[in-house]
């Protein structure tokens, strides 16, 4: 290894696109990139063992750092000898800062120059998050990636509150860097912010740099704004990124969205939306997203997806999947999280060697067609 614990390691540029395929380091094994991360908030990805999530070709995994911390506690953790023990993973593992969690919890925070003080959602206890507390935790978590402490700004902000929540998440960066101690191990990604403000994210991404972390990550993007702005943001924050560092995008794991980034030039995306949706009947499938709760799949004996080799769609169909899912019966979710993980894997895998072919944005064109994204 280098002078850092992640490493990222150019191999092309698809000349048509400007994507990047790469390879990023990890002490736990290395990553192709773009990839697409499962999300295993408690540190388990909804329904899935280790063992399904190789066989899927799942990568790296998240967890997150708030909810590990209210329980089961990361000391805890750290006592079973950190994540990739206790969850027994040997892969790469990326926790968050707990940031976006802390946020999003509206009027049960408040926020101030030191850190958050919240309740937690599970029973009303007062904690406190600050960038020291949050290294500290996920130094226990023991994860190969780990986030600085940031604040997530909702969709739509004022400039005026956008610029000092900003500013902040610098200042907070830099002390996350300074209570880092576990550098061999550990590499700490620095979070851009500015929300919809271009200057704004050129200056975050300035002065975060500056900071000459292992990597960097897009944040406040994918918060409930118009698609356009998403991309025009996207577009415009992903070429400020260092080119010898890995690039992620946090939040995003729609297909034209994991498309969309490694277009921009981004490696690494995440997201909750593959088992979220399996837990609501649905799939993503290389023809569109089927809702097989519906009445029109009672009858339909064939695989949720026929192009796919998915362990689901090998062996089960979309009526018996369907009568799971209405009888609230624990397979039917396990049964589509498995397909629809393996679709992104795939999908990604598919990304990759268009790139290698300089042929992103013709497989862009023609996936969006077959997706239903264009008319």
């Amino acid at each position: 290894m280098g002078k850092h614990a992640i490493e990222y390691e150019l191999l092309h540029i698809d000349k048509n696109s400007g994507a990047r395929r790469g390879i990023v380091h990890t002490p736990h094994g290395d990553i192709q990139t773009p990839v697409f991360m499962p999300v295993g908030t408690q540190a388990t990805v909804k329904s899935m063992t280790p063992e399904e999530l190789k066989e899927i070709g799942a990568q790296i995994i998240l967890s997150n750092t708030y909810h590990l911390y209210l329980r089961p506690g990361h000391k805890l953790v750290k006592e079973a000898g950190g994540l990739h023990n206790f969850m027994r993973w040997d892969r790469p593992i990326l926790t968050d800062s707990g940031g976006f969690q802390v946020f999003s919890l509206g009027d049960l925070r408040k926020i101030t120059e030191e850190g958050v003080e919240f309740k937690s959602h599970l029973d009303g206890s007062k904690h406190f998050f600050s960038p020291e507390s949050v290294m500290e935790i996920e130094e226990a978590l023991g994860a190969d990636i780990i986030m600085s402490f940031d604040e997530c700004v909702g969709y739509p902000a004022t400039r005026e509150y956008t610029e000092n929540s900003m500013e902040r998440t610098t200042r907070w960066a830099k002390r996350c860097k300074a209570a880092h101690k576990n550098t061999d191990k550990q590499g700490l990604f620095g979070i851009i912010q500015g929300g919809f403000y271009k200057d704004l994210r050129e200056k975050s991404a300035r002065d975060l740099i500056e900071l000459d972390l292992p990597g960097y990550a897009i944040g406040g993007i994918s918060v409930g704004e118009p698609k356009e702005e998403f991309l025009d943001i996207l577009r415009y924050t992903a070429p400020l990124m260092p080119k010898n560092k890995p690039r992620y995008l946090m939040g995003v794991g729609t297909p034209d969205y994991l498309i969309e980034a490694a277009i921009a030039g981004i490696d690494m995306c995440d997201c909750v939306l593959p088992t979220r949706i399996a837990r609501n009947g649905t799939a993503m499938t290389w023809n569109g997203k089927v809702v097989v709760r519906n009445a029109t799949y009672e009858r339909d004996f064939s695989p949720l997806d026929p192009e796919c080799d998915c362990y689901t769609c090998r062996n089960y169909t979309r009526a018996y999947i369907r009568h799971l899912v209405k009888a609230n019966e624990i397979l039917g979710v396990r049964l589509l999280s498995i397909h629809n993980l393996y679709f992104l894997t795939k999908l990604m895998e598919r990304v990759r060697i268009e790139i290698e072919n300089d042929n992103l944005a013709n497989f862009r064109d023609e996936f969006y067609k077959k997706y239903g994204y264009l008319d």
